[in-house]
């Protein structure tokens, strides 16, 4: 079989002169594709004498796997000049120092109630927790809250849909986290203290009301505490939380359903200059409600209100950052607004302790 060696040095030439990959595709189809020169002559085999088939077999053979062999051997060469060609337009120095990264700050929701869970913690209050859609009995017949009460109708509180027949009592967004007080004496019983802080949400909507909102709520259950005990907490609390040595709180009886008796709590305040002071001056600030937990509460809890009474109080945790930090709109709370952030906002590392201080 003549011109072998011809084959061979053409298609050598051409593997090795091939300048991409489409090329070096174009060489392999026309050595050895269906109908390449390397192929026809493999195909001439079957008209030859056994004789002639020893001899040109292997020759053929032969030729067929140098130019495969010198094909993947271009193919890798050009894939390996592709990718020099590539790191040096897209190089990395590591040895140049790292890019900057902005640091985040600590939403003053969070760091208020940090704060809060601080203070109360020193007092010996743990900490519940509780789900955000509720039953309407923990949120209200647990609550001593009669049916007739403004708060059990739609335009004051979110009712989760029901499908057409269903008349089992409804499920609401909760809207206090007195819930978590009667679920936390079912599981725990008396004595009990804890705080339950969390967000709610009402029907309400302005520069002091947003539609959800964080409370945080405290409960006292043993056998002799009274309405002194929850005077001395609270004066503690403001006089930590503000980080003033004196405070002065004003009760004024009210009305709640959860407690008998109850009473506003207003803390003494001056407004002079346009700037809040805590325990100073003549004005009275209203900052959270609270009273002796009633007797219903306590036995829809599984609490025995013959052996066992105690406190309650509630304050929004919103409201007392707008108050300690100077913020006067809540709804910008909730905007995700990063000027506001970062102007109102927290250092990551500034955990609140109450011996080092709460805020900066």
């Amino acid at each position: 079989m003549d011109g072998l060696g011809e084959l061979r040095g053409k298609y050598l030439a051409a593997v090795a002169g091939a300048a991409d990959e489409a090329a070096l595709e174009e060489v392999r189809l026309a050595a050895l594709g269906k109908k390449g020169e390397i192929a026809l002559k493999m195909r001439e085999l079957g008209g030859m004498t056994p004789e002639e088939r020893q001899v040109a077999g292997p020759r053929l053979n032969g030729l067929r796997d140098e130019v495969e062999g010198a094909l993947k051997a271009r193919k890798a060469a050009l894939a390996d000049a592709a990718l020099d060609e590539r790191l040096k337009a897209e190089w990395l120095d590591v040895t140049l120092p790292g890019r900057r990264r902005g640091q985040g700050t600590v939403h003053p929701v969070s760091q208020v109630t940090e704060e809060v869970t601080a203070i109360f913690a020193d007092m010996g209050f743990a900490v519940a927790e509780g789900p955000q859609i509720e039953s309407d009995w923990y949120n209200f017949d647990a609550l001593n809250i009669p049916p007739e009460h403004p708060a059990r109708q739609e335009h004051d509180t979110f009712f989760m849909a029901r499908a057409p027949g269903d008349d089992r009592p409804p499920h609401v967004l909760r809207t206090h986290t007195s819930p978590v007080q009667i679920r936390a004496m079912a599981a725990q019983g008396a004595p009990i203290r804890v705080i339950a802080p969390g967000r709610v949400y009402r029907m309400d909507m302005d520069q002091t009301h947003t539609p959800m909102f964080h409370q945080v709520e405290g409960l006292a259950i043993d056998r002799d505490i009274s309405m002194a005990q929850l005077k001395w907490v609270l004066e503690e609390f403001c006089r930590a939380y503000f980080e003033v040595t004196q405070v002065e709180l004003r009760f004024r009886a009210s009305h709640f359903p959860f407690t008998e008796p109850s009473a506003e709590v207003d803390i003494r305040c001056s407004w002079e200059g346009g700037q809040l002071k805590i325990g100073e001056g003549a004005s009275w600030l209203e900052i959270l409600g609270s009273g002796m937990v009633h007797p219903k509460v306590l036995s829809a809890a599984g609490v025995d209100p013959t052996e066992w009474q105690g406190f309650a109080f509630g304050m929004g945790i919103d409201r007392i950052a707008m108050l300690k930090y100077g913020i006067p709109d809540l709804r910008a709370f909730f905007e995700s607004d990063l000027r506001w952030l970062r102007h109102y906002g927290f250092a990551a590392l500034d955990m609140p302790t109450v011996s080092g201080g709460l805020s900066r």
